[in-house]
């Protein structure tokens, strides 16, 4: 599939699911789809382990060639930040967008997810890239807050995305244009003047 023509010279997006691997309807997969974006497909995606999901993006990001902008979302933001602690990074990791990140000492993600708590500790240093944190006012598994000392943690910026839920299909997010605006702005930010915006 080819990306739009808006998308010509700038960054391949490189989609990191969560858990079950964000079905067709969800949002990552339909980016995938529209932006003809790469995608991190997990041997067992529902049963996250740091090092063999790190180890998957990892080769993702070796056979993906040209600039590459990560967009994780749920369990997908801590593989990339283990990621970025176990594997040296390459410069032409411009940028990543990391949506609804999973708090794994939120007791509602315990009790409903406790596999993704298997992505514990989430490391909490600074990222060798530029990124936006985006989370919503009522995630049930991150307050706003902690998803804000994430942000700060990893040097990133924090967006707040409203009242969204967990921003998957459970909380209506199939279609997300307000991602998409997301997404243009971090590409604008991250590319050199002179390219094209979404």
């Amino acid at each position: 599939m080819s990306s739009l023509p808006s998308l010509k010279g700038l960054p391949r997006l490189v989609i990191v699911p969560g858990l079950g691997d964000s079905g067709p309807e969800h949002w990552q997969s339909l980016w995938e789809q529209k932006f003809g974006a790469a995608r991190v497909r997990q041997d067992d995606p529902e049963n996250p382990a740091p090092q063999s999901w790190a180890a998957r993006l990892q080769e993702v990001v070796e056979a993906t060639p040209g600039d590459l902008v990560l967009v994780a979302h749920s369990c997908g933001v801590p593989t990339v930040a283990h990621w970025a602690q176990l594997y040296p990074v390459s410069e032409r990791v411009k940028g990543a967008l990391l949506v609804a990140p999973p708090d794994t000492e939120n007791a509602t993600l315990q009790r409903e997810h406790p596999a993704a708590c298997q992505m514990a500790p989430v490391p909490l240093l600074p990222l060798p890239f530029p990124a936006f944190v985006v989370a919503s006012e009522n995630d049930p598994f991150c307050t706003p807050e902690r998803a804000e000392q994430f942000a700060d943690a990893w040097g990133a910026a924090f967006v707040t995305a409203g009242e969204a839920g967990h921003i998957n299909i459970a909380s209506g997010h199939g279609d997300w244009p307000e991602g998409e605006v997301l997404l243009s702005e971090a590409l604008h930010a991250w590319t050199p003047q002179g390219f094209t915006r979404l």
